[in-house]
């Protein structure tokens, strides 16, 4: 790559943030009127996720916190760290305002031990949407290992690498264009806008990204010394994943409108770090 892919990224991530924090696809106002409401997303989540109060918990590749304040709201101990600087500090204005004791930390995901305690977390949390920023899944499953206490356990709920892998059709095809492994080249794209309602023009619009096939996942957290406990595959998404084929929800999700059943949309992924 001539670019390096975090500081292509960066720029790109730093430029959504403040246009995020104003779209109403984060709801930040609702958070504001109301001091129990969470995301759409953390409240799909709850189900599995369970009671995180009294959690000493970090959420990895936050952004602009929404979903951090939402694990906060329910009662866990949470620090969040995004690799943009711009993202961070508008997460933290943001829990400072709702009064909030969240921490936010700018670092890269591979450098997080360093700026962490290790192995000090009862649950790390990672959204819709992290991980195909990282090149090296084996890595990544590293770092969570390093930041959770014994018998710690790490919560992810992704877009599936599938989804990741189709191509954009307007026949209603679903046919896999793009890697559904790691490789070490990035997929490389630009586009101009987000994945949320903007008015924002953006600069940066190039994005390098890496898939993650299921198998490389679980075998990089089995390599790391975590037990898988749970594995569960949805039929549907937080976002409009294809566009134009795609039904909204009464939760806020988005499902396939044709046979919904073709296509695994996000999984949930639960492990833990044996004491």
């Amino acid at each position: 790559m001539a670019d390096d892919y975090r500081d292509v990224n960066r720029a790109n991530w730093d430029e959504r943030a403040p246009a995020h924090i104003d779209s109403p696809g984060y709801a930040v106002d609702k958070f504001r009127a109301d001091p129990e409401f969470i995301s759409d997303v953390v409240r799909f989540d709850l189900p599995l996720l369970g009671s995180v109060a009294g959690l000493r918990g970090v959420h990895l590749q936050c952004h602009i916190g929404t979903d951090t304040i939402s694990l906060a709201r329910l009662g866990a101990h949470m620090t969040g760290l995004d690799f943009s600087g711009v993202a961070i500090a508008e997460a933290q204005k943001l829990a400072t305002e709702l009064g909030h004791d969240v921490k936010f930390v700018e670092a890269e995901l591979y450098e997080a031990t360093a700026v962490l305690p290790p192995h000090s977390f009862d649950l790390v949390f990672t959204g819709i949407g992290a991980i195909g920023w990282l090149p090296d899944i084996k890595k990544w499953a590293s770092v969570v290992s390093g930041l959770l206490a014994p018998d710690g356990r790490l919560f992810i709920r992704e877009g599936h690498p599938v989804l990741w892998s189709l191509g954009d059709r307007t026949d209603g095809v679903l046919a896999i264009e793009h890697p559904y492994f790691e490789h070490e080249e990035p997929t490389v794209w630009d586009e101009p806008g987000t994945y949320v309602e903007t008015d924002t023009e953006f600069a940066h619009t190039v994005t390098h990204e890496w898939n993650h096939g299921m198998g490389e996942i679980i075998t990089a957290l089995l390599e790391a010394g975590l037990t898988i406990t749970g594995f569960v595959e949805h039929d549907s998404v937080p976002w409009e994943a294809i566009d134009d084929q795609m039904e909204l929800l009464p939760n806020g999700e988005w499902r396939l409108r044709d046979r919904p059943h073709r296509l695994p949309h996000t999984y949930t992924l639960q492990a833990i770090k044996q004491g």
